[in-house]
């Protein structure tokens, strides 16, 4: 009973916002995160504010989503190319939004590493341009995309929201840095924010190419190239790995919850189980299969990445009681419905 009511929460939302046309505003609105977004909300029939300035996204994502809504839907989405460094460009986009999504940010932690003042640039400061720009425009509600790497050094599983360690990557002190600015901006001007600790979000336009791949796309293209696949370690490291269909659910319930409670808060936004590295492998393996694709090469192992942590798997439990938040796709759903997607991308068919 308590599980179908939680799922009927997403499904009322989406129903009154397809009879009530608000404005929101996507940061990063050409990556991912941000392209997946903008595809369910232009479905639901509401206008979009966009801002990119293709860092990490890319235009080919914005022309699939417009190839999948249609040219009504698309006529109800501005973009704006633009970075969230500077000030006017945050500040422009900002006017008459209803709730920011913000999705930009430069992420990868051995990025971070490599270049820890770009990543800081980009993530603490666009973050806090964004928070005035929002909160000067009188935004009713600021989510933001926060990380499951705050929790840094803290051995405790599952991990709960109070509960974090110190940081082991410039990448996880600045996602700490913006939780901190939100609890400020909440606590000095009563502006309203929900931050959102992703935890491993994979699926359709998720980039494959590049030093920065996540490792679903990275291993799926190896894999679907008949190349060899890496694991950093012995294989045990787990992840708890969400599906992109999840992530969206939880960012549009943080968007429009009216409960106080659940305002100036961080949520995991997780599946709520964990794999690891041998499982994932087996788990491609099968998918890929199911789709004519044999990949019969055994992974080779090579020493554990710098700034990793060896276990993740999330308490979702908050999320569940204040947002309304059900998970609806598993690890395998996941798998088999982004399948399609890499195999006409990386094959050159779509």
């Amino acid at each position: 009973m308590q599980l179908q009511l939680m799922k009927s929460t997403y499904q009322a939302l989406q129903a009154e916002l397809c009879g009530s046309q608000k404005t929101w505003l996507i940061t990063g609105v050409a990556g991912f995160i941000g392209s997946n977004l903008l595809e369910t909300l232009l479905k639901l029939k509401q206008r979009v504010i966009g801002l990119d300035n293709f860092a990490t996204g890319h235009q080919r994502n914005l022309d699939e989503v417009e190839r999948l809504v249609g040219g009504e839907q698309w006529r109800q989405f501005d973009f704006h190319e633009g970075d969230i460094r500077n000030p006017d460009d945050c500040r422009k986009v900002c006017q008459g939004v209803d709730y920011v999504l913000h999705q930009a940010a430069l992420g990868s932690v051995p990025r971070s590493l490599e270049d820890p003042v770009t990543t800081n640039s980009a993530n603490i400061t666009g973050f806090l341009n964004m928070l005035v720009a929002a909160r000067a425009a009188a935004v009713k509600r600021f989510v933001y995309a926060a990380s499951s790497s705050t929790y840094g050094d803290h051995p405790g599983l599952p991990k709960v929201e109070d509960k974090i360690g110190k940081p082991i990557s410039p990448y996880a002190v600045t996602k700490y840095v913006n939780e901190l600015y939100a609890e400020v901006f909440a606590r000095s001007y009563g502006f309203e924010s929900i931050g959102l600790r992703y935890f491993n979000v994979f699926g359709p336009r998720q980039d494959p190419t590049g030093a920065y791949a996540a490792v679903i796309p990275k291993w799926t293209a190896a894999m679907i190239a008949d190349q060899p696949i890496y694991i950093n370690g012995d294989g045990e490291t787990s992840r708890d790995f969400c599906y992109i269909a999840n992530t969206v659910q939880a960012n549009l319930l943080a968007a429009t919850t009216l409960a106080p409670a659940a305002w100036n808060q961080v949520y995991n936004v997780a599946l709520g189980d964990r794999t690891t590295l041998k499982e994932l492998f087996a788990a491609l393996q099968s998918s890929l299969a199911n789709n004519g694709i044999h990949y019969r090469r055994d992974p080779a192992h090579r020493d554990f990445r710098a700034g990793d942590v060896r276990h993740s798997l999330a308490d979702i439990g908050k999320a569940r009681r204040l947002l309304g938040y059900q998970p609806t796709d598993p690890i395998g759903k996941g798998l088999h419905e982004s399948m399609a997607w890499y195999i006409a991308r990386l094959q050159g068919t779509a």
